[in-house]
């Protein structure tokens, strides 16, 4: 994974971020209601550690605070940290965070009850030998017993028909329409594909339009499923949408 153009990406795109959202708050605190019941049912009720290790601007990491957890947030963009901090800081919440690539987490010091990446963030890692980095650098983070959450996008059925872009999402707000779309330019001989992330506001000046560009791996869930049991991952457990109520296909495993 180019570091640079990720950081770029995600540093850009910081002051925006929420924009994507039709209720940033509202998705926030639902994600940390059912990201927490998932949380609960796996290791008992309690007040449980969690490593966000892909925070962006804190919308898991401060709705699972806000929850009762006790959460240590980091991401590999210090624009988006940093946001993170300011957002915890309105909503009241203590969230320690620090900037950190999830492929070495030796930074962060001790374990944790859960390791967290959401959002589709794993996918950014484009080759195996980076995604073993990174799920070794999540298992050593956990204590015996504990869990890892990841989310991505469901890639076992996107790559099947390659689409080229996304439904566009128009929100209407006190400020005005913001539109939002994805284009996908898929790679020719490999599962890559860079998007090109537009973000339109139409207030009552003249429109202005964002653009953000980044590149994925389409990671299918065997793929993944394997690098975490090598990397000594039992329980590799695979929820979808209709079951879980997340927007993306849910992965949870232990560190035995």
């Amino acid at each position: 994974m180019p570091v640079s153009s990720v950081v770029r990406f995600y540093d850009d795109l910081a002051a925006s971020y929420h924009l994507l959202f039709a209720d940033w708050e509202r998705s926030m605190r639902g994600q940390g209601e059912l990201l927490g019941r998932l949380i609960t049912s796996q290791l008992g009720p309690g007040q449980l550690s969690v490593l966000d290790c892909a925070c962006g601007i804190g919308t898991q990491a401060i709705g699972l605070a806000l929850q009762g957890f006790r959460v240590h947030a980091t991401d590999i963009s210090g624009e988006s940290v940093r946001r993170a901090v300011e957002n915890a800081e309105r909503y009241g919440v203590l969230l320690p965070t620090a900037i950190a690539d999830m492929r070495n987490l030796d930074t962060v010091a001790g374990t944790f009850d859960v390791v967290l990446a959401c959002d589709n963030a794993v996918p950014h890692l484009l080759t195996d030998k980076d995604l073993a980095l990174a799920a070794r650098s999540m298992y050593e983070r956990l204590r015996d017993g504990g869990l890892m959450i990841v989310s991505m996008r469901d890639y076992d059925a996107l790559l099947r028909d390659r689409p080229r872009a996304t439904m566009p999402q128009i929100h209407d707000g006190p400020d005005g329409r913001r539109i939002y779309v994805q284009i996908w330019d898929w790679d020719d001989t490999s599962p890559i594909y860079t998007i090109q992330l537009y973000l339109i506001q139409d207030g009552d000046d003249e429109p202005k339009t964002e653009r953000h560009a980044t590149r994925y791996r389409a990671l299918q869930r065997e793929e993944w499923t394997e690098i975490l049991r090598a990397e000594g991952f039992t329980e590799v457990t695979w929820r979808m949408p209709a079951e879980s109520g997340y927007s993306q296909p849910l992965v949870t495993a232990r560190r035995s």
